[in-house]
């Protein structure tokens, strides 16, 4: 594993930050960390990278405890709302950080993330007159100069037009086709959606739902069927197969928390002699899922 934690706390005087947090990240991986604004995700990361001081638990990074200069030194990170100099050229400030880094004739290496990030030709411009997105990104180039095997992206795009949007998502899917495992912490679920291979959902400080984004959609798949010609006791048995299970004049509408209930549904419909017309089926968003989770009214 990439990234370890067990039962990892920070909290301030007792409050806030995070509590008991066990995940695990496997390497190559875009792992989303979700939740909503001070759910204890930018807590987490500056743990996690040695800005803050666990209060308890254990964590690891590339097997390295967490805090200790071997476990910074194949880390990126790009902190949320960063703000760099600003009187220094896109080109000046990589050299600046690569000299931070000790890193020896860097010059090959800037080049080539100028163009990962697709700031060639805008180097030699005054970070001041950046754009937002054009920011963003050399902060990702920045965050990868010592060729990290982990890069913690602390709400990447939240400040970005959509334009901007789809330039950082590229980034993150280039980092991954090199290998390289991404920790995306946002709460934009539509950006994690398209990129995150696995995520865990964090609220009032506690995760409440991790693993593979398509094992945790496919857990909450909506059913409508159209049938004739049934009996009572079929109705009773979908509905002890399903959640919010509801009948009305040969329609059927329900949950299941598996896939494969679907075609065992279908067949005991087909074997007790009624007539299936119609089956549609609808696996929710990853949206669907945080408001289902976090709820309606904290979201809002």
């Amino acid at each position: 594993m990439v990234l370890e934690t067990q039962n990892l706390t920070k909290q301030f005087n007792g409050k806030g930050g995070f509590k008991e947090v066990t995940l695990s990240v496997e390497k190559g991986q875009v792992f989303g960390f979700l939740g909503p604004n001070g759910a204890g995700k930018s807590t987490f990361v500056k743990t996690m990278v040695g800005f803050l001081h666990p209060t308890s638990g254990f964590a690891w990074i590339l097997g390295k405890p967490i805090g200790t200069v071997e476990s910074r030194e194949k880390v990126g990170f790009l902190p949320e709302n960063f703000r760099y100099h600003d009187w220094m050229t896109g080109k000046e400030l990589l050299s600046f950080h690569a000299e931070l880094y000790k890193i020896k004739n860097p010059g090959k290496k800037i080049d080539e993330l100028l163009e990962l990030v697709k700031l060639k030709g805008h180097e030699n411009k005054l970070i001041k007159n950046y754009s937002k997105g054009m920011q963003q990104r050399i902060g990702i180039a920045i965050a990868l100069l010592n060729d990290p095997e982990i890069v913690f992206l602390d709400e990447p795009t939240s400040a970005l037009d959509p334009v901007g949007r789809i330039e950082v998502r590229e980034i993150i899917k280039q980092l991954k086709s090199q290998g390289k495992t991404v920790f995306l912490n946002s709460h934009l679920l539509s950006e994690v959606e398209m990129v995150c291979d696995e995520v865990a959902i964090i609220n009032h400080g506690r995760v409440i739902a991790q693993g593979k984004l398509d094992d945790l959609l496919k857990e909450h798949t909506h059913v409508e069927m159209i049938v004739s010609d049934y009996t009572s006791e079929l109705i009773e048995k979908i509905s002890r197969l399903s959640k919010e299970f509801q009948f009305k004049e040969g329609k059927l509408t329900f949950k299941v928390d598996d896939k494969e209930k679907i075609p065992v549904i279908a067949k005991m419909v087909i074997e007790s002699g009624a007539k299936l017309y119609q089956l549609n089926t609808q696996t929710s968003s990853l949206e669907d899922l945080f408001i289902n989770l976090i709820g309606k009214d904290e979201v809002l």
